[in-house]
């Protein structure tokens, strides 16, 4: 019931296309009693014997069967596309509406999720609604009025007739329900080995190249190949069910005919039942037996559905874990500009951890002033990228608070608060497309001049200009026509165009060669300058400069000072500027 709730919260939106479907198949069931009723009529005309208006009421009947034909055609249309108007609809704002949602969820969600089992939700799970919305509704509601609709007509032919056809029926609704019962699972499951599939191919896609370098062709082959053998097999238990019911179906309501040939025969034998209404009977069965059938294959079609629909339902019921809190402050501004932090950090007692038990950070006490640079530097894994992420809210502390210009940042607003946060990290993503595509990416409106001027400050006009198509060169997916240090003085123009008051730089410079990191080097002070800049760096070299060098063991903060100073003190950082220096 919760799943029918979900879907026609989105349906409601096409209640005129759905009542439009409603009434044309209304008019179809109408229309199809017509045709058995003229042949009955037909047969009682000819077994009358011939009169003077014999020939004129056969033409009669002929340009009414006519009529009849040519308002199925039309009826049948109206139904096909008003339906698919809906079902199509619907689809289309399920996946926008599950896009939007994926994209308010927090970070958390995606650390144990396959971007292409989310694919396959958005894509392939959603797909199934419109089979349910476009054509096993209005089958469903059409064959159940042209059940009631035969049976009314069959009731004033013979009512003992009637009642007998229906002895079948019975047997075909236990058959329904316990179809019902063990394909939906059957199609769910299914559905999941489909979102297997596609996430193994959208990761072994991706990693084409090392695939290649480390020559597992073979071994990923198989891998997927398994993967593909396990759709296949969940696919055919499924169809095994529907290959046991529909016969199942077929069988069942065939017993009508045995009875309307058993009964109707000796009926008719006896005089009680006129040939032209047995013949009907006949003709009507067809029309009766035909929606019990269409119903069962319906049925199918809506466990399929519903299968799919609760998948999508599943990921619309996650709940972000950083969210908007009420009573939200607004950013006061600076220099006459409304909305543009100052960018004073502090954290405050900040203490976090990913998994309950391993904490990451505790009790951090830090104040970044605004304009500074703060270096955060130390082992991996003591929680140098976790107080980055924790500034944008990617996450929200266990403990304690982070303040932006003395306002606690969950009472800011969430896109407000990013807004001021500008990002190039190490592992620099770009988008399939141009290169002034992403460095537009950051800031849409931005002008030609705008974009060249954040690439020379980035140091990319350099080779910008020398590629053939320039700024409208195509980079690949994830840019891979352009090299590292590349890639990240595109990142660095995209910061630059941004124009942050904050900062954050993650690595930035850990994977490119001495010469590059020069160039990058220099590009970043062009972006640092005015800005509140968060440098997390394994690189020592790279932040000499900073104002203030936070050492960060153990979840703490251990040291902190300038370069000079924590090198003098003869502790942790004296150690690592020995080795990394």
């Amino acid at each position: 019931m919760k799943t029918f709730k979900f879907l026609w919260s989105y349906a409601i939106k096409y209640k005129g296309s759905l009542l439009l479907t409603v009434f044309s198949m209304m008019m179809l069931v109408i229309v199809q009693l017509f045709a058995p009723w003229i042949v009955r009529e037909m047969i009682n005309l000819v077994t009358d014997g011939v009169s003077e208006d014999a020939f004129a009421r056969v033409g009669r009947l002929a340009l009414l069967g006519l009529g009849v034909f040519a308002a199925r055609a039309v009826f049948t249309f109206i139904r096909s596309y008003a339906a698919h108007v809906a079902g199509w609809g619907v689809v289309a704002d399920v996946r926008s509406g599950l896009y939007s949602h994926l994209q308010r969820l927090s970070l958390r969600f995606y650390e144990n999720r396959q971007t292409g089992q989310l694919m396959s939700r958005v894509v392939n799970d959603s797909d199934k609604i419109e089979t349910l919305i476009a054509h096993a509704v209005p089958d469903v509601t059409v064959n159940i009025f042209m059940f009631i609709g035969v049976n009314i007509v069959l009731f004033a032919i013979n009512p003992v007739l009637m009642l007998l056809c229906l002895i079948p029926v019975p047997l075909i609704v236990l058959g329904m329900k316990g179809f019902g019962r063990y394909v939906r699972p059957a199609f769910r499951q299914r559905q999941i080995e489909l979102g297997e599939l596609n996430a193994s191919l959208n990761d072994h896609l991706s990693g084409i190249r090392e695939i290649k370098a480390f020559v597992q062709e073979e071994r990923i082959a198989t891998r997927i190949g398994s993967h593909i053998t396990r759709y296949m097999r969940s696919l055919l238990r499924a169809l095994k069910l529907m290959a046991v019911f529909h016969p199942f179906v077929e069988f069942s309501s065939s017993l009508g005919m045995i009875v309307v040939i058993y009964f109707g025969g000796r009926l008719a034998l006896g005089n009680v039942l006129p040939i032209a209404d047995l013949v009907a009977f006949f003709l009507y069965l067809e029309l009766l037996y035909q929606p019990v059938r269409m119903l069962s294959m319906a049925w199918e079609n809506v466990q399929e559905a519903l299968a799919g629909a609760e998948r999508v339902a599943e990921i619309l019921d996650e709940e972000p874990e950083v969210v908007d809190t009420g009573n939200l402050l607004s950013i006061p501004g600076t220099n006459g500009q409304p909305g543009r932090a100052h960018g004073e950090l502090t954290f405050e007692n900040v203490s976090f951890h990913y998994v309950p038990g391993v904490p990451v950070l505790t009790d951090v006490t830090l104040t970044v002033p605004a304009g500074a640079s703060a270096a955060l530097v130390g082992p991996t894994g003591v929680g140098k990228t976790t107080m980055a992420a924790l500034i944008s809210r990617f996450y929200d502390p266990v403990e304690g608070r982070i303040l932006l210009d003395g306002i606690d940042t969950r009472m800011l607003k969430l896109p407000a608060l990013r807004s001021q946060i500008g990002m190039v990290l190490q592992d620099v993503f770009l988008f399939h497309g141009t290169i002034k595509e992403n460095v537009l990416f950051a800031r849409p409106d931005a002008t030609d001049e705008q974009v060249v001027g954040a690439c020379r400050a980035a140091n990319a006009e350099e080779f910008i200009v020398k590629l053939t198509e320039g700024y409208d060169t195509v980079i690949g997916e994830r840019g891979v026509k352009l090299s590292g240090g590349q890639k990240q003085r595109i990142a660095i123009a995209r910061a630059l165009l941004a124009d942050k008051p904050i900062l954050i730089l993650d690595e930035a410079t850990s994977a490119v060669d001495t010469e590059t990191e020069k160039l990058i080097q220099q590009a970043l002070e062009h972006v640092m300058e005015g800005r509140t800049t968060i440098i997390v760096a394994h690189r020592l070299s790279t932040i000499r400069k900073a104002d203030i060098i936070v050492v960060l063991d153990e979840g703490g903060i251990a040291e902190s000072g300038t370069h000079d100073d924590l090198v003098a003190l003869g502790g942790i950082y004296h150690k690592l500027h020995e080795v990394y220096a």
